[in-house]
């Protein structure tokens, strides 16, 4: 009987401690601080939402205005700017290198930026229409006269120096000057000119010739020496 009653009270459950109790007090005060949390943060949000409905009412209600840059702000912020212009039917976008320095601008429809105004402000440059009409006439310009280079063709180069100047302290302007047309042979190592080498004789001049070398070759051997043997 004292086995079994002593196995029944083993098996119940036992009586909180103090630590215990005190463990799930923390537990719900940390809970009940973090649902406070999360219920003013949702508060804030909705705040926040309120305050830029208005601001982005006001700029479209302004005639003057085209575009508006707001402050730097969070990710979350950025996001709900973003929505609320969406919803207005305008145009956004986000600029800014890192997080603690990104901010939106708005744009109204008809004047939505053009890509040379985004690339500006990506590079933290102030937009300015008339500089950069001015670029884009500088731009179209050179663009035209490639445009023109190429149709001329490839182009001629023109050597820096002469070499007729470059070695002229050395056989003289005039001796450079003829060295560039004429060519002489060198009659020390068998080079004759091409026009040297042609016989411009006709075929008759060249018969009678041979036929006077014979004749000179043929008294020659006559000569006084042959009469004595």
């Amino acid at each position: 009987m004292a086995d079994l009653l002593g196995s029944i009270l083993n098996s119940m459950e036992k009586p909180p401690t103090v630590g215990d109790s005190e463990s799930r007090r923390r537990a719900r005060e940390q809970e009940a601080r973090l649902k406070k949390i999360q219920e003013q943060e949702k508060r804030r949000k909705v705040e926040f939402r309120k305050q830029m409905e208005k601001e982005v009412c006001d700029f479209i209600q302004d005639s003057e205005q085209t575009k508006k840059k707001f402050q730097p702000m969070g990710k979350i912020e950025r996001s709900i700017l973003h929505d609320v212009v969406e919803v207005a039917g305008l145009t956004s976008f986000s600029f800014g290198d890192d997080e603690e320095s990104r901010y939106v601008m708005i744009f109204k429809k008809e004047f939505a930026p053009s890509d040379e105004e985004l690339e500006a402000y990506r590079k933290g440059e102030a937009w300015d229409p008339q500089k950069a009409g001015e670029k884009r006439k500088l731009k179209e310009l050179a663009q035209k006269e490639a445009e023109e280079e190429a149709l001329k063709g490839p182009m001629k180069v023109n050597p820096n120096t002469n070499y007729k100047d470059k070695y002229s302290h050395l056989i003289g302007k005039v001796a450079a000057k003829d060295a560039a047309h004429t060519l002489e042979a060198n009659k020390a190592y068998g080079c004759v000119p091409v026009a040297n080498k042609r016989d411009t004789r006709s075929i008759e001049e060249a018969m009678n010739e041979i036929r006077a070398k014979k004749r000179l070759k043929q008294s020659e051997d006559d000569g006084p020496g042959s009469s004595n043997s």
